[in-house]
């Protein structure tokens, strides 16, 4: 089963049609209609359904019958969340609700003055988190991320909706990114990276994770330990149809060395993976 490639998947003409219907008829006919769509994928989208299988079979132990239940509940709450997106660019976000549990270490974090590094990974919908943080606890939030996504889809999403309310720092080969990072640290600011995924010939660190060996990209957790600014763990899972849970830990203040921060990492991801399995939106062999 093939690695995760960096790109996001999705059609021009998909996207065109979800941001009509929730322009117009509004986020219950969306959903409504992604029942069917999800549906579709969860029956011909073979490699991603193998996946979550393997994925809650073999390492949640969930039963074969169960396994089948949460794969389709996954794909269909994948589509949720994109519409989500769609819709809080849209300007419905008045539509959604939240709790934040822990909401007072992000504002420590930004009332001491060094910045934040907000590590997550790919359960629950970290746009949406993004979305809702903003002009709440800091005026600007960028998210490190692989500068992938198809062209005409990003270029469609950024003319019907004005783009994301957060700043892109495109990884680069020159690493020019790291220059990024620092700047938005030394302005007081929030930088957010997923820590769930890597890339085949980057470096990685191997963890224990949920009772098997998993690989963790190295990056994420050696600008953690390198900058002198305090580190979170975030994440953004749906707890209802129009609400989401977010959740900050308490923020790591003193030096550690990479290996440790992926450790406590590893450790809090596995109990959000257990709260919300089907919220694991990891479409690949995440043990290889």
């Amino acid at each position: 089963m093939s690695r995760w490639d960096g790109k996001t998947k999705g059609s021009l003409t998909g996207y065109k049609i979800f941001l009509f219907f929730i322009n117009t008829l509004g986020l219950g006919f969306a959903y409504g209609l992604l029942r069917a769509v999800t549906y579709y994928y969860y029956l011909f989208a073979a490699k991603p359904r193998r996946a979550l299988l393997d994925f809650y079979q073999n390492t949640l132990h969930i039963t074969s019958s169960d396994a089948r239940k949460m794969a389709r509940r996954n794909f269909y709450i994948f589509g949720q969340t994109l519409v989500d997106r769609a819709a809080f660019l849209l300007g419905k976000d008045r539509e959604f609700s939240h709790i934040f549990e822990n909401e007072q270490y992000l504002i420590d974090i930004r009332n001491a003055g060094k910045g934040g590094i907000l590590l997550s990974a790919h359960v629950g919908n970290w746009e949406t988190a993004g979305n809702l943080l903003k002009g709440r606890i800091t005026p600007t939030i960028n998210i490190v991320m692989l500068d992938a996504e198809v062209e005409n889809i990003k270029k469609y999403m950024d003319l019907s909706t004005g783009g994301s309310r957060f700043r892109v720092i495109a990884i680069k080969d020159d690493l020019s990114h790291i220059i990024s990072i620092r700047n938005a640290l030394v302005n007081n600011e929030f930088v957010a990276i997923h820590a769930d995924r890597y890339l085949e010939g980057a470096k990685y660190v191997e963890m224990d994770f949920l009772g098997r060996k998993a690989k963790f990209p190295y990056g994420p957790f050696v600008i953690a330990s390198k900058f002198n600014a305090p580190v979170t763990f975030v994440f953004a899972a749906k707890d209802g149809k129009f609400s989401y849970h977010l959740s900050a830990t308490k923020p790591i203040e003193e030096k550690m060395k990479p290996e440790e921060i992926a450790r406590l990492y590893v450790d809090e991801l596995e109990r959000k993976v257990k709260a919300f399995p089907e919220q694991w939106f990891n479409y690949f062999n995440f043990f290889q």
